[in-house]
């Protein structure tokens, strides 16, 4: 009989107990691999940003708009290699359950600055920059609704009124489709010409959500920063300029402190399932006082008998910790499509998963050391003195 056919026989010795602790490990790893995964899709935006790519917003706040004359000015500053703008739609397809990340942008200047992050062809780029009706479609978002080039499609707006027909519906045609420049590049989402958007909504006209920039160097990124916000310090709508990656970490924060929430609900979990499997575990070892004395007796060495009752342990939180990682992947591909507008790229990514192995390793570790340390320091005669 090898160590593990005995350290499974241990663990279910009492099955009923076993299997509880196992549905709480179970349960714990579940939460774990799903708020984990969430707050990595959430935060995504800071890891794929370009490091030499600026955004600036109005200093109040990135939902208060900024005039677009500010565009031509702010290419005027020294270490700007490029300038665009991008605006909000608040879009949705057919019904607003349906929700679209759509912006509003300045066609040529937007793919230029975004031309490693999202790539079409030269022919799709030709017949967008040619339609000011005309849209550009994420492959993730044309895939979900079977969209394909030609197609006509009406997209509406929570934010915005067509003065021209009194609704809130806008009809683009299809130009081409956008698709990931790099591998954590997000194609959730869709682009129009800001023109069309700003002569046909009935309010806040020649106004922008932002102006992103590209520097010819990300060393210059705080000058360059300096520079422009002093640029439009004292007027109506003052500027605050960041990296990419700060504005991507804003953006994701008015969902809340995802990190603060995974911390809190995922670190809460693991300290009662530390204490309910520790406990457990030590009672189990405590039971077994006198085999424990009886395998030192018939020449089982301390080490050997340390590594059964940790194996114990181990055993344990990965048969809760791996079916629970692989039902949180499951529970993700489900809610992948109903949460793509606000969780994009929603998975269990390798990251989360090895660290899901590395909490479970330590769970083991945590809850098996002492009890196989008392193991280790049974006195034969006293084990077998107890009842």
């Amino acid at each position: 009989m090898n160590d593990f056919t005995l350290v499974r026989a241990n663990l279910f010795r009492r099955k009923l107990r076993a299997m509880l602790m196992i549905v709480a490990i179970f349960i714990a790893f579940l939460i774990f691999g799903v708020l984990a995964s969430f707050e990595r899709a959430f935060s995504s935006g800071e890891t794929t940003a370009a490091a030499n790519r600026l955004v600036v917003n109005n200093k109040i706040n990135f939902t208060q708009p900024l005039p677009l004359a500010y565009l031509g000015r702010v290419r005027g500053v020294e270490g700007v290699r490029l300038a665009s703008h991008f605006s909000w739609f608040g879009g949705y397809y057919q019904e607003p359950r349906n929700f679209l990340i759509a912006f509003a942008v300045e066609p040529d200047s937007y793919l230029d600055i975004y031309r490693d992050d999202l790539r079409v062809t030269a022919e799709e780029r030709a017949r967008f920059l040619a339609d000011q009706g005309s849209l550009l479609v994420g492959d993730v978002v044309a895939a979900k609704y079977g969209w394909k080039i030609g197609d006509r499609i009406p997209l509406s707006s929570n934010i915005w009124t067509n003065s021209s027909t009194g609704g809130r519906r806008w009809d683009f045609t299809i130009a081409g489709i956008l698709r990931p420049g790099k591998p954590q590049s997000d194609t959730n989402l869709v682009v129009f010409h800001y023109d069309y958007l700003n002569e046909t909504r009935g309010v806040a006209r020649d106004s922008i959500g932002v102006v992103v920039l590209e520097t010819v160097d990300a060393a210059v990124n705080e000058t360059v920063a300096a520079r422009i916000d002093s640029l439009f310090a004292n007027s109506f709508a003052e500027t605050e300029t960041v990296t990419e990656a700060a504005f991507n970490k804003q953006f994701a924060a008015q969902f809340g402190n995802i990190a603060l929430i995974v911390g809190l609900v995922v670190g809460a979990a693991f300290v009662t399932i530390l204490m309910i499997v520790g406990n457990t575990m030590v009672m189990a070892i405590r039971e077994r006082t006198r085999e424990v004395a009886v395998l030192k007796t018939l020449g089982f060495p301390s080490p050997r008998i340390f590594r059964l009752v940790l194996g114990e342990s181990l055993l344990l939180a990965f048969l809760g910790g791996i079916p629970g990682l692989l039902a949180a992947a499951a529970a993700l591909a489900a809610l992948r499509p109903l949460l793509a507008g606000f969780a994009p790229g929603l998975a269990l990514a390798p990251p989360v998963a090895l660290t899901g192995v590395g909490l479970m390793l330590l769970l083991g570790l945590a809850t098996g050391a002492l009890p196989a340390l008392n193991a280790l320091r049974l006195n034969i005669v006293t084990g077998l003195g107890r009842d």
